[in-house]
């Protein structure tokens, strides 16, 4: 396969333990379908639960048509100008397929962690909620749904300590044996 921007040939290279493709001339990265997810998961896992979702939320991104062909079945490929994260994907829609430009994998991941950050408490039981009905009729694998229902009730408790000052003071003495004084 050859790079979709600058035609030199791709190179194999490791994210994790998934296998991408890498042009050694620009640094873009080709993901074949649902790698992204899977070498998002593996960067952070505290992300497993948060999925860049190309089609979910579309008030937050543009779609404009380009003449870049897809570096796997030559289809052209589509640029997904996602929300505020000024992050550009170009996307197969034949083959489901992701084109990153050098640094973009690292900003989906600096923007999750973001939003990661940022979610309010009742967001937080919303997603657990969410994540626990995924347990029962979610797409992946049920150790998987498992695995982020399980990540996504740590952030929630993670989210109610921080919230919650004297309950965290409270814990953290229980934990060091102090007496409650």
């Amino acid at each position: 396969m050859n790079c979709p921007k600058c035609d030199h040939e791709l190179a194999v290279k490791l994210l994790g333990t998934i296998q991408v493709d890498e042009c050694p001339a620009c640094g873009g990265t080709w993901f074949d379908r649902d790698e992204l997810r899977q070498a998002k998961d593996q960067a952070d896992p505290d992300l497993n639960w948060m999925d860049f979702e190309l089609w979910k939320h579309q008030d937050r991104f543009k779609i404009k048509a380009q003449q870049v062909a897809c570096p796997k079945c030559t289809v052209d490929m589509v640029v997904i100008d996602y929300g505020d994260t000024r992050i550009e994907i170009d996307h197969c829609p034949l083959c489901e397929g992701v084109w990153l430009d050098a640094g973009e994998f690292e900003k989906i991941i600096a923007a999750l962690t973001q939003e990661l950050l940022t979610k309010t408490l009742p967001e937080y039981i919303k997603a657990s909620l969410e994540e626990a009905a995924e347990i029962i009729k979610g797409p992946e694998r049920l150790l998987s749904e498992w695995r982020d229902f399980l990540t996504v009730f740590r952030m929630l408790q993670y989210r109610v300590l921080t919230n919650n000052l004297v309950v965290s003071e409270a814990l953290t003495k229980v934990q060091s044996g102090s007496p409650f004084r």
